[in-house]
């Protein structure tokens, strides 16, 4: 069940942005709950909004009217989209960040002192004596 309401452009052109089609997306206006009486009881104000191919889902009653609930819900369908997309971006430079700090030169400072803790253990070990079976 949709209503005919055109989107504004700035929400088609986020949309478009994030690749979301319309269809993608299952609307259903519904009852809501808690406080307000036989008016909540019989109206259908709420929208509730599903991303089929990520599975976000919005729901949003924040207003009495169910056009004004629907442009909410279909912009916090956008920011969890967008959100979902920035978090992926993030990881992705993430891992490349590491592999560069993983593979780049060590630094000369660096050397000395991995050589210093090297000589210092070989040290210690050096001090070991040997066990003696007994006889």
């Amino acid at each position: 069940m949709t209503l005919n309401m055109d989107f504004s452009p700035a929400m088609l052109s986020r949309l478009q942005r994030l690749g979301v089609s319309v269809s993608d997306v299952d609307e259903k206006f519904i009852r809501g709950h808690g406080p307000g009486g036989q008016k909540i009881n019989k109206t259908s104000s709420t929208v509730w909004l599903r991303h089929r191919p990520t599975g976000i889902e919005v729901r949003c009653q924040a207003e009495r009217a169910q056009v004004a609930n629907r442009e909410i819900a279909w912009e916090l369908l956008c920011a969890k989209l967008e959100a979902r997309v920035r978090f992926a971006a993030d990881a992705a430079r993430d891992v490349r960040e590491k592999a560069r700090r993983q593979t780049r030169q060590k630094s000369r400072g660096q050397k000395v002192r991995m050589i210093q803790a090297k000589q210092h253990r070989a040290k210690h070990k050096a001090r070991r004596g040997r066990v003696e079976p007994e006889a």
